[in-house]
């Protein structure tokens, strides 16, 4: 069976592996103009990775999702301080502190790598994930960044089935430098993420998709409209 990803909005994914686990990033439901899905639909959930705590990233449904399915939450220390004071088990939260860039851990068969991401944050830094499912197949979700020229090595060392980029500019990379970032990571598939949100944000994909036809060919775009998924 193939894996399969679903966009639910600005930087929300669920990530479905093919044997069966879930994996929800930056879980943004309620309160989610762009999120075709309510919070209390979620009933299964294996790990939660949280890139940092700007409110439209660390959800607040987290807490609920948590003692719904009993996930394991993935996150820098900082970050897993305040979904501790948020309600969120100690016990729910890797290594009961949470972890930190360039730390991989191991959760039911799937890894999670932290990386590092260019963008502020009110607690700690702001980070990405590589994600490594349980077939060997590596997915990269970039966070909230600019482009940075360690993007080159991530693609390197860890060689990429997908990768998931900002693309709506303002607070992140615009569409000009996240094609761009995909010569450097050069992911065999690419969706663009953190647009149409917001009115300041890029409302759509396009630019993305064109630049990136023109830069790095040999990687598919996928644009998607939230709610849509995909196979991998």
């Amino acid at each position: 069976m193939p894996h399969k990803i679903k966009w639910l909005g600005h930087a929300a994914c669920q990530i479905t592996t093919a044997e069966g686990k879930v994996i929800l990033i930056d879980p943004w439901i309620s309160g989610n103009p762009c999120c075709p899905a309510k919070a209390e639909e979620i009933d299964k959930a294996d790990l939660i990775l949280v890139t940092h705590d700007h409110y439209d990233h660390m959800g607040e449904d987290i807490p609920a999702i948590v003692k719904r399915t009993g996930a394991v939450v993935i996150a820098a220390p900082e970050v897993a301080g305040r979904l501790q004071t948020a309600g969120v088990s100690q016990e729910n939260i890797i290594h009961g502190i949470g972890m930190n860039v360039g730390g991989q851990v191991e959760v039911k068969g799937i890894k999670v790598l932290m990386t590092e991401a260019h963008h502020s944050a009110p607690s700690g830094s702001a980070v990405g994930y590589i994600v490594t499912l349980e077939d060997g197949k590596n997915i990269y979700h970039a966070g909230d960044t600019g482009i940075f020229a360690s993007m080159e090595l991530l693609g390197r060392l860890y060689p990429l089935e997908l990768a998931l980029l900002p693309v709506g500019g303002v607070f992140v990379m615009d569409a000009y430098q996240a094609a761009f970032a995909l010569t450097l990571l050069r992911p065999r598939k690419a969706i663009p993420i953190h647009y149409q949100t917001f009115p300041i944000l890029a409302q759509s994909p396009e630019d993305f998709v064109r630049l990136a036809r023109e830069k790095a060919p040999a990687t598919e775009v996928i644009a998607m409209k939230p709610g849509d998924e995909c196979l991998f």
